[in-house]
């Protein structure tokens, strides 16, 4: 069985979530804040400044004219595009690659995740729920637990595959039992060493609503509802996505209809084009 001690080695060696993105979603969390505060939180980080400004001015937003600074692309784009695009920027590195423990290529888990995540803003805005910014991020980064555990999975593939197979374990509950850790708890460890927000450890460690009476929290319900519609359409799901349980009543606590759900899909599935060309470019 993985020793905690190993897993927290392997965490402190993971290239963290820039800082940016940690104090642009304590900005976004303040109401008194305004859109001169969110800029000047990107603005004093250069690299994220240029790179979001390189995205801006790319062909996919065909803005009439470049944004010259941060201040103009919230100007010019909004500032919930923009708070999306640098925490895009900030998971793109960490979750690019691939995870052969999990059945993922290179691409697979991004891809999934910002599937993922907006869906859950979708959801959330159905909902009406606030802290929108902060259920987009959960759900961006709340597979992050995976990047460490993927190894450990693979050695243990026929171990858990055996427990999935045989006797009707989730896929959770599987590397819970044979690793003493799921990529979920693990995931809200990684998240509280690098001092995400305590809402956004509780998402990313109930996501699959593995303590039920967490499907009372709207915010954790919406971001498990946007993770099982991504393993219904199959977006960028690896070897895991068909081993997890649907609980219904995740849709009767947020008070969402099977017409709902297709109405959701179905606006993800037009919005799906130019979230693939984003995927590029940032």
């Amino acid at each position: 069985m993985t020793t905690l001690q190993e897993l927290i080695k392997e965490i402190k060696n993971l290239k963290p979530i820039p800082a940016v993105a940690n104090q642009l979603l304590i900005v976004v969390d303040n109401p008194d804040s305004s859109m001169q505060d969110i800029a000047n939180v990107i603005q004093y980080d250069p690299i994220m400044t240029a790179n979001v400004l390189k995205t801006c001015n790319s062909a996919y937003f065909g803005l009439k004219h470049p944004a010259e600074s941060i201040k103009d692309a919230v100007n010019m784009l909004g500032t919930d595009q923009v708070i999306e695009l640098v925490l895009m920027k900030s998971g793109a590195k960490a979750l690019g690659g691939s995870q052969k423990g999990y059945g993922l290529e290179p691409g697979d888990m991004w891809r999934y995740s910002v599937s993922s995540a907006v869906i859950a803003k979708q959801v959330a805005i159905k909902l009406s729920l606030k802290n929108k910014n902060a259920i987009f991020t959960s759900a961006l980064v709340k597979d992050i637990g995976k990047i460490v555990l993927e190894k450990h999975v693979l050695r243990s593939s026929k171990k858990i595959q055996n427990l999935v197979e045989n006797e009707n374990f989730s896929f959770r509950e599987a590397e819970k039992k044979i690793l003493g850790i799921d990529h979920a708890e693990l995931g809200a460890m990684i998240a509280k060493m690098w001092k995400f927000s305590p809402r956004m450890v509780k998402i990313i460690r109930h996501h699959h609503l593995s303590d039920e009476t967490m499907i009372k929290d709207k915010e954790i319900a919406a971001v498990y509802l946007a993770d099982c519609i991504c393993m219904m359409m199959g977006s960028g799901v690896g070897s895991d996505g068909l081993s997890y349980r649907f609980k219904a009543r995740a849709m009767k606590e947020l008070n969402v209809s099977a017409d709902d759900l297709a109405m959701i899909i179905a606006e993800f599935g037009i919005n799906m084009q130019e979230i693939e060309e984003l995927l590029h470019i940032v």
